[in-house]
């Protein structure tokens, strides 16, 4: 057995290439566990976990370190060259977004990394622990740049004040937690691929959810719409406390793009007074809110309209465009139907296992809506938090911070949810594992060619429970969206147009009831 520590000292990296370095050393034979991570408390607590000794070697917050435990020495000394490599930006699993943006030299200081953007540099993404991120947006913001703040955990009263500081020097403060923009045509942190041609009609999206802004992205890519930006404003900006800041700058910024024809806004429901706020900057221009489990309408400028789903904001704009419809069945019914007659009666549960936030959000919400309640770490209902009673339905956020701990985040690395997927597959009660399968920049190079043999085993030839794939990406993403749907079909998974239909089918697996899979998702 070989376990070693390796630190670089004052050796800053962002939290996504970190995730990709961590993945490409877990990847190297013989390893059994590694990491790239800052030395902050929390990390050296989770190395400690794993049985390091770390009163051996030090390291500091700003100090990043590549931890490994492997079989035997040459392992580890495989791992940390690849590790190495990531870090340096020339490694595998470095495919663009944050993770394009390592670099061999990096600057030690921030006042260094403005000098050496130069003149032009209008952004700054902070992805350091959340203890330092508010300092650190604060001195993009004193140098006049916008901020995508990738960080988590960051105070609510140090987002307001990033916030209120942002508006008045008329500049965007993305986030916390912003994993997804695009602007300028360049795709930050977790993105997709879309269509530039001018041609199309332009449709600018203000999202308060990462996943979410990727789905209606695509959807709309798919459906004709060209995407001009994806302004990401972190979960808690529609919150009453924020106020909708930056969603209100964001609206006003697309309603004044000569480029863009339509907005929409995604997010989960905010508070009247706040809807109200919000959306009275969408007028003007044709405008969809889709506010993910809305429940009771909110009022609304005149021209501005309501959707429940993602599925429903994109297909409502794309109406509104005079753009076709997609195509919402693609054989789903049929699968469904095929899949519902080989399920033994006593296998009645759906399990979700999700790498997006916003779309395990979204699954709960169509779920209990036909099931009743859905338990999960993330509940949408007070009293459906886990643990789950027996014989209760669960959708799991595998991405949130329980689960991501010491290793990378899903849509990295599927190993984790391989380990829940094998789980829930052995179960005899379970009649659907609900997946999400995630494309883009930032995400692993083959997430399909990984789950796909997996789901060909708990399958066990029309044995075992169905497998709902959801494949959210685009025609352009480096994995290729129609090779990753074919491995997951190949391997006898159901594969839905759309996240919203996917919880559809799971519904209809659970109820055999294939036709809820052609219910109206407003």
């Amino acid at each position: 057995m070989s376990r070693r520590v390796e630190v670089l000292k004052d050796r800053y990296v962002d939290s996504v290439v970190q995730m990709s370095a961590s993945r490409a050393m877990m990847d190297v034979e013989g390893v059994e566990w590694a990491a790239a991570a800052m030395g902050t408390p929390a990390n050296l607590d989770t190395l400690a976990g794993k049985g390091f000794d770390t009163n051996s070697f030090e390291a500091k917050a700003n100090d990043c370190f590549l931890a490994i435990d492997a079989a035997s020495d040459d392992a580890t000394d495989a791992a940390l060259e690849v590790g190495r490599k990531v870090l340096a930006g020339g490694g595998e699993g470095d495919q663009g977004g944050l993770a394009g943006a390592a670099a061999a030299e990096r600057p030690r200081s921030f006042s260094e990394a403005i000098d050496a953007l130069g003149a032009e540099a209008n952004l700054a993404i902070v992805s350091v622990p959340g203890d330092y991120a508010a300092l650190e947006a604060h001195k993009a913001l004193s140098a006049g740049l916008n901020v995508l703040l990738f960080s988590d955990n960051v105070p609510v009263e140090e987002e307001v004040e990033l916030k209120q500081r942002a508006e008045e020097r008329g500049l965007l403060v993305m986030g916390p937690g912003a994993g997804t923009a695009m602007l300028g045509g360049t795709g930050l942190g977790f993105a997709n691929v879309v269509d530039a041609d001018a041609a199309r009609p332009g449709v600018g999206v203000v999202a308060a959810a990462g996943t979410g802004a990727q789905e209606v992205a695509a959807l709309l890519d798919r459906g004709g719409a060209r995407v001009t930006a994806i302004i990401g404003v972190g979960g808690r900006d529609l919150s009453e406390a924020v106020g909708g800041r930056m969603a209100k700058s964001g609206l006003r910024a697309l309603g004044a793009h000569s480029g863009t024809d339509a907005v929409l806004l995604v997010s989960k429901p905010p508070s009247e007074g706040v809807a109200k706020a919000v959306l009275a900057e969408a007028a003007g221009k044709p405008a969809v809110a889709a506010l993910i489990g809305l429940a009771e309408p909110v009022p609304t400028p005149e021209g501005v309209q309501l959707a429940s789903t993602l599925e429903g904001g994109a297909t409502s704009l794309l109406a509104a465009l005079g753009l076709p419809p997609l195509d919402l069945d693609g054989g789903l019914k049929a699968a469904v139907t095929e899949a519902i007659a080989a399920l033994p009666d006593e296998r009645q549960l759906v399990r979700g296992l999700f790498s997006g936030g916003t779309l395990c959000y979204e699954a709960l919400v169509i779920l209990s809506g036909i099931l009743g309640p859905v338990y999960s770490n993330t509940p949408i209902r007070k009293g459906w938090g886990l643990p789950a009673p027996d014989g209760a339905h669960v959708c799991l956020d595998l991405g949130e911070e329980e689960y991501t701990k010491g290793r990378p985040h899903p849509m990295i690395d599927p190993e984790a949810r391989i380990e829940h997927l094998t789980e829930e597959g052995a179960r005899p009660d379970v009649a659907v594992v609900l997946l999400d399968v995630v494309l883009g920049y930032g995400s692993h190079d083959d997430p399909a060619g990984q789950l796909a043999p997996v789901c060909a085993d708990i399958r066990a030839g029309g044995r075992g429970p169905a497998v709902v794939a959801y494949v959210l990406g685009t025609d352009g993403d480096p994995q290729g969206l129609a090779g990753q749907r074919a491995k997951l079909t190949e391997a006898g998974c159901i594969v839905p147009p759309t996240a919203g239909r996917a919880a559809l089918a799971a519904a209809a697996l659970a109820t055999r009831r294939a036709d809820l899979v052609e219910e109206r998702l407003s």
